[in-house]
């Protein structure tokens, strides 16, 4: 393929996202990015970049009503959407939003993943933290069964279909957006040994164990359930490519122990490959010259590597 394409949306202007993305754009010179934000934010961008205009705010004022900035973020994430969708970019770095923002400008409970899956049609996408080096040394991918969701509610979420399901986009994108072959997959256990034969749970032996041997009944290298205690351990060493955590808190505070600052998020599922960094809007830094963007550097990076791997392999979707 010729140049990898990607949008970069600038999410809450009132955060920390405008600034992480303009500084991180500067370090990539190898594809090609374009800014989608609000009119007041476009003196600001890096000078050589496009910078489409998706909405009339100023995105200069911090005191821009939650409305007002939620309508600005989701204005940028709808027209780099309507472009993925239509093969004119490769992929989609997004900034970080504030989600009551959203809430405020109609767009509901829901996050940036829910938004594109709506946007673009997918039947079904998957969260997948990825970092690709670690305070350990080698890469820890952990996509998140259940996501935003009460602690309570994850053993009545936790189904064998959607194990099933969740493995299968993880399988897929791994073969397709990582080249690997063969992905060596974990199913981390949801109580705490495993449930030790059912001392401490039956979660184990009714949802997790038969969703391993149905995935493995079709092929796919997936082991488990392992505890929590071990599994991101044996993923850091190398022993698997991913894990599956079944409640989002599992999964991030291994995840985020060991990557700070150079984790990213990356939805699994979309016709087209989506990353953004794994920090929120920051309100309290924007402005200050103290924020880092090494997280939205590796976001951008990661789109790009995962894009090219996926539109040079000539297959589209997962």
């Amino acid at each position: 393929m010729g140049v990898v394409r990607l949008g970069v949306t600038l999410g809450d202007p009132r955060g920390i996202g405008p600034e992480v993305a303009f500084r991180a754009a500067e370090g990539v010179d190898e594809f090609e990015l374009i800014f989608f934000g609000p009119e007041g934010l476009r003196e600001a961008a890096p000078s050589g970049f496009e910078y489409v205009v998706t909405s009339p705010h100023d995105g200069t004022q911090t005191e821009l009503p939650d409305a007002e900035a939620g309508t600005a973020a989701l204005a940028a994430i709808r027209e780099a959407t309507r472009r993925a969708c239509d093969g004119t970019l490769h992929g989609v770095v997004t900034a970080p939003v504030h989600k009551p923002s959203l809430a405020s400008a109609g767009a509901g409970a829901r996050g940036h993943t829910e938004i594109l899956k709506e946007l673009s049609g997918a039947p079904e996408v998957g969260m997948l933290m990825a970092a690709e080096r670690t305070t350990a040394g080698g890469p820890l991918r952990v996509l998140l069964a259940t996501i935003h969701v009460p602690l309570r509610a994850v053993p009545h979420l936790l189904t064998v279909e959607l194990l099933e399901h969740q493995t299968r986009l993880l399988d897929g994108a791994l073969r397709r957006d990582w080249r690997l072959d063969g992905p060596r997959i974990a199913l981390c256990a949801l109580n705490p040994h495993a449930s030790d034969g059912g001392l401490f749970g039956h979660e184990e032996r009714t949802v997790l164990e038969p969703a391993v041997q149905a995935l493995r009944d079709e092929g796919l290298d997936v082991t488990g359930p392992l505890p929590a205690d071990t599994v991101f351990a044996r993923a850091l060493s190398g022993a698997f490519d991913a894990v599956v955590a079944p409640y989002h808190d599992v999964g991030m505070a291994a995840f985020k122990t060991v990557t700070f600052g150079r984790g990213v998020n990356v939805t699994l599922g979309l016709p087209f490959v989506r990353t953004s960094p794994d920090h929120g809007t920051a309100f309290d830094l924007a402005g200050t010259g103290r924020a880092d963007a090494s997280s939205m550097a590796a976001a951008i990076r990661l789109a790009g590597r995962l894009a090219r791997n996926r539109f040079d392999s000539g297959s589209a979707g997962v």
